[in-house]
Order: structure tokens, then sequence, then C-alpha cells
């Protein structure tokens, strides 16, 4: 197993890791819309939406791989009323339509509307 990180993401608020490889696979853990310069985060679904994929993709950059090589995604949205102007930014990143699970959920870190993880080949 591998240890995936990157200043280009924003990094673990708790025990875990950005990312691992192992056995050919990336997995990234769940990626919130913080600017990871900043630590800021963005008003808006279409906006937080962009920074979450942002943050995916800089973990998938850091293992080697890119958005088409990933398998499958899930995706947790605080308002299910924002679904289809987050899958409006999702669909310009994982054009290769990945298997995907998204679910609404009570709330998430920072009080975010989005977050999402990844599963890549490498």
């Amino acid at each position: 197993m591998k240890v995936i990180e990157t200043s280009k993401a924003p990094g673990a608020i708790g025990p875990y890791s950005q990312g691992f490889e192992v056995n050919g696979f990336v997995f990234t853990s769940g990626q919130i819309p913080v600017d990871p310069s900043t630590g800021n985060v963005p008003e808006g679904i279409a906006a937080q939406a962009e920074w979450s994929c942002k943050n995916v993709g800089a973990i998938l950059e850091a293992a080697g791989v890119g958005f088409e090589n990933v398998i499958k995604t899930t995706c947790f949205l605080a308002d299910m009323g924002d679904f289809a102007a987050f899958n409006e930014v999702y669909a310009k990143y994982f054009v290769s339509k990945p298997a995907r699970s998204c679910v609404a959920v009570k709330a998430l870190p920072k009080g975010v509307l989005c977050e999402i993880e990844a599963i890549a080949e490498k």
C-alpha cells in the first residue's frame, strides 16, 4: 500500500489519508470543496462541486492517474434539491461516466454542500 499525499488538495482534518494506492487501484478519501491554498469554502453548489472535483483531481494526479481512470465515485449531497446543478459540474470532470452512488446526508464537514470520493484504476 502506498499513501497518496499532495498539497494541491486539502490536508486530512482527521485520522485518515487523502488517498491510497493498492493493487493497481487508487482510492481517494471524500473531498469537500475547500480551496487548499486558502482554506476557504465557496458559496453555492456549483462552485462547491467545482472545488470537490478539483480536489479529487489533484489526488488522482498525485497518484499518476486522471479522471478518465475513475471507475466508481460516491457523491454526498446535503440537499437533493442540488442534484441537477451538481450533475452539471460533475459531468464536466467525470466524462467517462464511471459507476456512481449519490446520496443525501444530514450534514457534511464544515457545513459544505457536497463531497466526492473516487476509485480509479492505475
